[in-house]
């Protein structure tokens, strides 16, 4: 009898072990789950919602002298904050920089990128693009003493580059007998072509014109290159939740200009009368 009870006593304590091992797996892949789908009622929960903003790519997404986040970019993620949680507040920005912006939607880091994300068919196949709310071309800026207004000039000569980029690619794939240097951050890319470490530098046009509008001595000789694409906040592929938020949410906005006024905010006092906001704005995703 004795003997019976005690193994009943030991059957009970495996049950209970593998009982508490399988509630614990489950917590942890809840949590992970949790933190890789990010959405929207675990978004409510947190209390923020995480955003991937680039932190030096004025005036689209930078950090300022004070250390707060500021361009257009986060003009919009503010929105997006205050029409999901109550409060413009209510967003962590993330900072990412061109190469890592799917890596951080895969992992969970982020919810949404907004980080002047280009839709490619590529990335497409990686993670969701919701609606554009900007349209960009690429273009090439360079010295005032040797300017590059055809891509002909490149040729024996080192162009400039962000790794992860639209410019490394169509370079890469259309021009491969040009010599690209590759930098992982806009900061390190400029400098390089400040120091003469390059011909000229490409990227996206919208980008060159406000650089070079602030660096006298420097021209964008190539306005615009390629086809003009897109730009559009995106989310992990699959989270199909956050991905309809956000295009109702564009659709919303257009009722009140509102991307026209993200652009008068923090893109007008850089271009001035230079650039047609007409060339950069998408209201309501619908690209004119």
């Amino acid at each position: 009898m004795k003997q019976r009870l005690r193994v009943l006593s030991i059957l009970v304590g495996l049950l209970v072990i593998l009982g508490s091992l399988t509630a614990c797996s489950n917590n942890k892949q809840a949590s992970s789950n949790g933190e890789s789908a990010s959405g929207i009622e675990a978004i409510k929960e947190r209390g923020k919602i995480r955003i991937g903003v680039f932190s030096d790519k004025p005036p689209f997404g930078y950090v300022d002298e004070n250390g707060v986040n500021q361009g257009y970019d986060v003009y919009f993620a503010k929105r997006i904050a205050k029409d999901l949680l109550g409060d413009e507040n209510a967003v962590e920005f993330v900072l990412v920089e061109a190469a890592s912006r799917v890596e951080y939607l895969q992992s969970g880091k982020v919810d949404i990128i907004l980080a002047n994300f280009t839709v490619t068919k590529d990335r497409a196949e990686v993670v969701d693009f919701a609606l554009p709310y900007m349209k960009v071309a690429l273009g090439v800026v360079s010295p005032d003493g040797a300017i590059i207004t055809d891509v002909s000039q490149l040729e024996g000569k080192q162009l400039i580059v962000n790794k992860g980029t639209t410019a490394e690619t169509y370079f890469t794939e259309n021009y491969p007998n040009i010599e690209l240097l590759k930098y992982d951050e806009n900061t390190e890319a400029f400098n390089a072509l400040k120091d003469g470490r390059g011909a000229a530098l490409a990227h996206d046009n919208t980008l060159v014109f406000a650089w070079a509008i602030q660096n006298p001595g420097f021209t964008t000789g190539i306005e615009s290159l390629g086809g003009l694409d897109t730009i559009a906040p995106a989310v992990q592929k699959g989270n199909t939740e956050l991905l309809n938020w956000i295009n109702d949410e564009i659709k919303a906005l257009a009722k009140e200009n509102f991307f026209h006024s993200a652009y008068e905010a923090t893109l007008l006092p850089v271009y001035g009368d230079s650039v047609d906001p007409e060339s950069v704005v998408v209201e309501g995703g619908e690209v004119k």
